[in-house]
């Protein structure tokens, strides 16, 4: 027998060393340092790659980024010139901090404490560590008056990517002219610029495009070189100014000292690299705003910190800023991030020399330059693409969960279990609506004479002493993801979920929480986390925490018990009418989205848009929703089973117009290629349909959208009224007199 250190298990093999049993245990080994990786730049997507493969055992990882994805340097060019869509293009960091056991932060840092080791972030509380590492990269932000209004820096690239595709389908559709100025005419300049211009040709557009140097000539790069980027250039109609110097930018021109302007409807700088504006805020040591490194990549005098990538200064071997040096030390950072969590012995870093430059030369050519020679041909272009490929498929080929398999022998009905499948978070993880109906039927139906009424509902109505009525819900999560906060945030607006719903106002929470094991100090902290954002929900929607219960498990779980108060009678299930409409407040799809992660299916920018709604609290929806006749949260027996307690409820029959209801973006790819929650098969039981078959209408959902059933004229203001309010709500079907199955239709 051994344990599994990443996981937990318990492993049982047989002689030959088979695994036989695959237990889950209580006591893993305990968190007790908290690694925290600023920034998802190339070296930090490798170290959690090999940190997935080996981890630290107790050492609990974090990424912050403010997205889900992170784009590849090597890859941009051929992207602005259309060889590589943007998912190709793109780091899936959600995946890889999956797939490394790793905490996911999806947020900017704006400040770090190193005397209280805190990252100071945009959108929320601090986060601690005991390690850090910076990988922030670099921006082409310039101090050129203009330019933060009327330009875009080629870095990050993730914002320059995003600002090239509106302005080429501006241009495509006739909005915008193709005029570009490009500021630098360095390798990285001309290299977008002949992107730009390939790209602009494809489009049936005739490109104005002019590099702006400051200098002589093109830099960077030598003679030979120099000459064949020229050569490109001008075979694209590319116009190159050398001896430039700008004095403003305008939102159709760059103007220069005695220079004819530059007309530009886009204009990109590209010229040289530039520190992020908050590190120079900070007391780490600096040369020319970028942080000042030790052989050791530790920065120096903090052995607590490392920086690596664009945004280190290496003193001990000076290079220029290039994305081969940041991969080449991510074997480095690794093993030091190990060592000095562990009280091991540091590696050095020492960077080559020199390295050889491919650049794109805008069609699917490129040119090689080492040691002053260079030779461009579409051969390289395709090695380079070979190169930059591999560099992708390292980040993607990752291992995917897959379910413990089945001993030979098991118990009757195991192997028809759908359990069997990887357990969902969230909403997927509840147990099936027949079960609860059939357990809280056999339950003791004594109550005491304030409650009005119990199970069934979305919350408990209670009379109040003094008069009017409180409603009492409680609901927990088992979690999705390994953010805590976000987590909490989430699951906080899923328990209000229950409150809104009965058109009540959220008076008071207790919380549960479950935290897998870790040391004082991080429990500390992770609490922490998780308070902060439940105050914050709780507090927008007028509620006060005012306790709760915590513990050590398995696993974070999130819960909360909530009380509201309504004057008159609370909206339930069981009011709707006869030609009622649906109204729908939120898209559904989260079951799949949730659920595909663990397939390692799920792209990162489709669960994170997920996630952002779901944390959204819904009070505002709600007192819109007020005067419906009967109202239920979406959650988890899906729309079909939400309706159907509508139906049951109020005696009538319910038809849902498929079309009509709103889906998370990927829902439908994800579903129709066969992704789906471990609770589907139960809710497709419990909520049989008639006419089209569908299993998104059974999804469950997490956080989910509020479902009023109101008459057509109140149901058509009330989706004016949420417009108006920046929110948005569907009219998805409608209710019917009669019994039976709802109708897909």
């Amino acid at each position: 027998m051994d344990i599994c250190l990443r996981t937990g298990q318990i492993h049982r093999y047989d002689e030959n060393l088979r695994v036989l049993q695959c237990a889950d245990m209580l006591a893993t080994i305990p968190f007790t340092r908290d690694l925290v990786l600023v920034g998802g730049g190339h070296a930090h997507a490798l170290v959690l790659r090999k940190w997935g493969m080996n981890p630290l055992p107790g050492a609990r990882l974090t990424l912050i980024n403010p997205g889900p994805t992170a784009p590849y340097t090597g890859m941009l060019p051929g992207h602005i010139a259309g060889h590589y869509s943007r998912d190709t293009l793109e780091i899936d960091l959600m995946r890889l901090a999956r797939f490394a056991g790793a905490r996911l932060i999806l947020d900017s840092a704006t400040a770090i404490d190193r005397g209280a080791k805190m990252i100071h972030l945009a959108g929320r509380d601090p986060v601690a560590y005991d390690i850090a590492s910076i990988d922030l990269g670099i921006t082409a932000r310039m101090d050129i008056d203009g330019f933060d209004a009327h330009a875009v820096g080629a870095k990050p690239l993730d914002i320059y990517a995003a600002k090239w595709r509106g302005f080429l389908e501006d241009v495509r559709q006739g909005r915008s002219a193709p005029t570009v100025a490009v500021i630098g005419g360095g390798v990285a300049g001309c290299e977008l610029a002949m992107a730009m211009a390939h790209a602009l040709h494809s489009a049936d557009a005739t490109p104005d495009i002019t590099v702006i140097e400051a200098g002589p000539d093109i830099s960077g790069v030598g003679s030979s070189a120099r000459a064949k980027l020229r050569r490109a250039m001008h075979d694209l109609g590319i116009t190159i100014r050398t001896d430039a110097q700008i004095t403003h930018i305008l939102d159709d021109k760059v103007v220069l000292s005695q220079q004819p302007d530059v007309a530009a409807t886009l204009c990109v700088g590209a010229a040289g690299a530039f520190p992020h504006s908050w590190i120079a805020q900070t007391d780490l040591p600096l040369h020319d705003g970028f942080i000042v490194i030790d052989p050791d990549l530790r920065v120096k005098g903090d052995p607590n910190l490392f920086a690596v990538g664009d945004c280190a200064h290496m003193p001990f071997a000076p290079r220029p800023k290039a994305g081969v040096f940041a991969v080449r030390a991510a074997p480095v950072l690794y093993h030091n991030l190990r060592a000095v969590l562990s009280d091991a012995t540091l590696k050095p870093f020492r960077p080559q020399k020199s390295y050889l430059k491919l650049i794109s030369l805008g069609r699917k050519s490129a040119m090689a330059e080492k040691y002053g020679g260079a030779i461009a041909a579409p051969l390289l272009w395709r090695w380079k693409d070979r190169i930059d490929r591999a560099f992708m498929n390292k980040l993607e080929d990752l291992p995917v969960m897959r379910p413990t398999a089945l001993p030979a022998v098991v118990a009757r009905g195991v192997k028809d279990d759908a359990q069997s499948a990887p357990l969902c978070g969230g909403c997927g993880a509840k147990v099936g609506n027949t079960v609860l109906q059939q357990t809280l039927g056999q339950s003791s139906q004594t109550r005491h004479g304030d409650v009005v009424t119990g199970a069934g509902d979305d919350a408990a109505i209670l009379r109040q002493p003094g008069g009017g009525f409180q409603v009492l819900s409680t609901d927990h999560l088992r979690a999705f993801i390994e953010d805590p906060a976000r987590m909490t945030r989430i699951a906080a607006v899923h328990a209000l979920g229950d409150i809104w719903a009965m058109g009540a106002k959220p008076q008071v929470a207790l919380s549960s929480i479950i935290l897998p094991r870790m040391s004082a100090p991080l429990q500390q902290r992770t609490l922490a986390e998780i308070n902060a954002a439940a105050r914050d929900v709780f507090t927008q929607a007028g509620a006060s925490v005012v306790g709760g219960h915590t513990t050590m498990g398995a696993e974070l779980t999130i819960g909360f018990t909530v009380t509201g108060t309504r004057q008159d009678m609370p909206i339930t299930v069981a009011g709707a009418q006869a030609g009622d409409m649906l109204v729908l407040t939120r898209p559904i799809g989260a079951g799949v989205i949730l659920a595909a992660p663990m397939a390692g299916t799920a792209p990162a920018r489709v669960v994170a848009a997920a996630l952002d709604t779901m944390a959204q609290p819904q009070h505002i929806a709600a007192q819109i929703l007020g005067a419906a006749h009967a109202m239920t949260d979406t959650t988890g027996f899906g729309l079909a089973g939400h309706v159907q307690a509508i139906c049951d409820a109020s005696g009538l029959r319910g038809e849902i117009w498929r079309d009509k209801v709103p889906l998370y973006e990927g829902a439908r790819a994800l579903s129709d290629a066969g992704v789906h929650s471990s609770l589907l098969a139960a809710n497709i039981a419990d909520a049989p349909t008639i006419g089209i078959a569908d299993p998104l209408m059974h999804d469950p959902q997490t956080a989910g959208g509020l479902l009023a059933a109101l008459p057509p004229r109140q149901a058509r203001e009330a989706i004016d009224a949420l417009q108006a309010q920046g929110l948005e709500g569907w009219i998805i079907g409608t209710l019917s007199d009669g019994t039976g199955p709802i109708k897909i239709s």
